[in-house]
């Protein structure tokens, strides 16, 4: 039957869904039991834990796309300037508390659950993390994501979607083993898949010359094309109906590829092309040892950015024809130099399918990037050899050298002809390999480069990029990282989110962290002092309760917990940490008993991975095991001591010291990283520097 016109149809749509989902606790339950029966497809009378927290997250999600919908449909009338964040990783953690958190609603879902039986933090356990990120870099991701959404900011997160993220960790006889981790074997009931937004992304192949109305222009003809398809997970703003998109790619074959070899009957060739393509979303980091694990890397880095580009280009072609505006609608920032290849894919997509003139595009791309930078020694810098880069993509090759040649001809008119510098500056690093440098490349694009805190700013300004800075000073930023107290506080720390609330009178510090300077005022009333210690109690006998769960190992309440979680580096530290620990160990067993009675008892914690190519790092976990075996069992020492890092000065900013600070720890640390910035905060008075 037909509706009519499109403004009677738009209108009788609306009238049959005028209203909000409702958020009172039968509205909740019937929502609940509805995805129990026709989405877990489950009897409403028989269901378990698991099965009651996927039907929790789909009515929670329905939710997100509710306001989801509302935002695009809101931004897409305003048409303002969007901020597209590009960053290789993320580490979102679990999605359930922090969204009904963000909703405000966490407290009208309890109750709806506990009247089905149910208790919200137990479903709340049955959710896995998202596998999609390894350290810091990804967590910073996930807290600026979380940021955006609440600012109301037009934003969209753009990464990969691993189908088995980094690894998951297994310790054997103390050494680290690699696994597949198939955190997407229950499926992910927050994401979306969007079948209908794909792009295709194409590989190695040759460039031609073609003449275009008598000029000359480069076709790229590739040799192998994969599809990119999207999967898009709403992020919640807190207090706010902004909800803004992660949007993830994921690989499959050309469907056109994938037909003709099944049609021909090269059923082998279609399942090796299928694999191929979807390799390329498998795991994070695939270890690069050997050219195969280089060449994935790099397929995975254009996949990403190449559909991203894409899609950013389709949205602003929506609504605008002429690139002159692109510079006004677009901002791209690059979350260190994984996705730096987007530069040369603009570039190539204005040059060769746009026909705008090399000067005008590149005009254009230097307005809209922005290069957040996270190294913080040149030999952890990017470089991706020519060879490998001209085999796999031959026409960003092509683009990244003209760029590099304006450039070093620019630059000559700067500086004269001062070679060493020209080489140190240059895109292109000759040598034995000849490689690309990322983040020459990303500097030279962007408007803006910030380090990750003041420390490493300057060392950036310095040291790593002395010569780019000299050139251009008004480039250079500082954008100390930061953490959202969302996640750190009020979802992980629930009792210390109430009593902060309570002493400052208002949530409002949820929303504003520098309303937390009020408590200043309260520092020294006992009853704060001594409800604050009540809350730490509580979370450590739940701690000692998971490490005896976990590990087997009995920890005494009274000790001091000594707690270093990160990934696993030489830089890191974990390595000083441990020969501390063999230390302290070696002192409490050369003394007499009278003596090891003034010890306070200690239980040193130590987690994080190590990267399945790094054997050094993995040779630390085997030391830190070891030292673990022969303390853990050792009768003299006891509860004095129990086991569950580089030189200072090399951390880039460190937000884990932030998170454990959020929650009343303290913090032993170098004068490097956030901590400078940490100290001017407090105070020096809170600083003890002679220990």
């Amino acid at each position: 039957m037909s509706l009519g016109s499109d403004s009677a149809k738009a209108e009788r749509m609306f009238r049959l869904m005028d209203g909000f989902l409702k958020n009172d606790s039968i509205s909740l339950q019937q929502d609940i039991l509805r995805h129990v029966e026709y989405t877990v497809a489950r009897s409403r009378f028989n269901f378990d834990d698991f099965e009651a927290y996927q039907a929790l997250a789909h009515s929670v999600r329905d939710r997100l796309i509710e306001r989801s919908h509302d935002t695009q449909l809101y931004f897409k009338r305003k048409d303002p300037k969007r901020v597209y964040f590009l960053s290789f990783e993320y580490l979102m953690g679990r999605s359930l508390s922090n969204s009904v958190i963000n909703l405000g609603i966490r407290d009208q879902y309890a109750d709806a659950l506990s009247q089905l039986g149910f208790e919200f933090e137990v479903l709340a356990e049955q959710e896995g993390d998202a596998a999609l990120g390894n350290g810091g870099l990804a967590r910073l991701s996930a807290c600026q994501m979380d940021s955006m959404a609440t600012l109301d900011y037009p934003a969209w997160g753009y990464g990969l979607r691993y189908e088995y993220g980094l690894f998951r960790q297994v310790i054997l006889d103390g050494f680290q083993h690699e696994q597949p981790d198939f955190w997407l074997n229950f499926g992910n009931p927050w994401e979306t898949e969007r079948v209908h937004v794909t792009y295709p992304v194409k590989f190695y192949g040759v460039v031609e010359e073609e003449n275009l109305n008598g000029e000359k222009c480069n076709v790229w003809i590739p040799g192998e094309v994969v599809e990119a398809v999207a999967y898009d997970n709403p992020i919640p703003g807190y207090g706010t109906r902004n909800t803004i998109t992660l949007r993830l790619w994921a690989g499959k074959p050309s469907d056109q590829h994938d037909m003709e070899a099944y049609n021909t009957g090269d059923y082998i060739n279609a399942v090796v092309c299928r694999q191929k393509a979807e390799n390329i979303s498998s795991v994070l980091y695939p270890d690069d040892r050997s050219f195969q694990g280089k060449e994935l890397r790099l397929k995975q880095q254009y996949f990403f950015v190449s559909a991203s580009i894409q899609d950013i280009i389709r949205r602003f072609k929506e609504a605008h024809s002429n690139f002159d505006e692109f510079p006004e609608k677009v901002a791209l920032q690059l979350n260190d130099t994984h996705p730096s290849l987007a530069i040369a894919e603009v570039m190539r997509v204005l040059v060769d399918k746009e026909h705008l003139g090399w000067n005008k595009a590149w005009d254009i791309a230097c307005k809209i990037f922005s290069f957040t930078i996270h190294a913080v020694i040149a030999e952890g810098l990017e470089k991706i050899p020519v060879d490998l880069l001209g085999s796999l993509l031959p026409r960003h090759l092509q683009i990244i050298y003209e760029i590099n040649f304006k450039f070093v001809e620019e630059l000559k008119k700067r500086i004269g002809l001062d070679y060493n510098r020209l080489s140190r500056m240059s895109i292109i690093e000759e040598g034995a390999v000849k490689s690309i440098r990322m983040a020459n490349l990303a500097i030279v694009c962007s408007h803006t480069v910030n380090g990750v805190s003041k420390v490493h700013s300057e060392l950036l300004k310095a040291k790593l990029f002395k010569d780019f800075y000299e050139l251009w000073p008004q480039k250079f930023q500082c954008k100390t990282n930061g953490v959202t107290q969302r996640r750190w506080i009020v979802v992980s720390n629930p009792s210390l989110c109430a009593l902060i609330s309570k002493w400052l009178g208002t949530e409002a510090w949820i929303r504003d962290v520098d309303l937390l300077t009020g408590l200043r005022a309260y520092a020294a009333d006992p009853d704060l002092q001594q409800e604050w210690m009540m809350v730490k109690k509580v979370n450590k006998m739940r701690l000692a309760e998971y490490i005896e769960a976990m590990s087997g190992v009995k920890v005494s309440l009274d000790a001091m917990f000594d707690v270093q979680t990160k990934r696993i580096h030489e830089y890191k530290r974990q390595l000083l940490n441990i020969l501390g620990i063999i230390h302290r160990y070696d002192c409490i067993k050369n003394m007499e008993k009278s003596q090891r009675s003034k010890v306070v008892p200690r239980v040193c914690i130590i987690g994080g991975k190590a990267a399945p190519g790094y054997e050094i790092a993995k040779k630390i976990i085997k030391l830190c095991h070891a030292v673990a075996e022969k303390i853990n069992n050792d009768t003299d020492v006891g509860d004095l001591l129990k086991l569950h890092i580089s030189t200072a000065g090399h951390e880039a900013s460190g937000t884990g010291s932030m998170k454990f600070l959020m929650n009343g720890c303290l913090l032993l640390a170098t004068e490097d990283g956030s901590t400078v910035e940490i100290v001017e905060e407090i105070g020096a008075d809170n600083l003890i520097d002679d220990v």
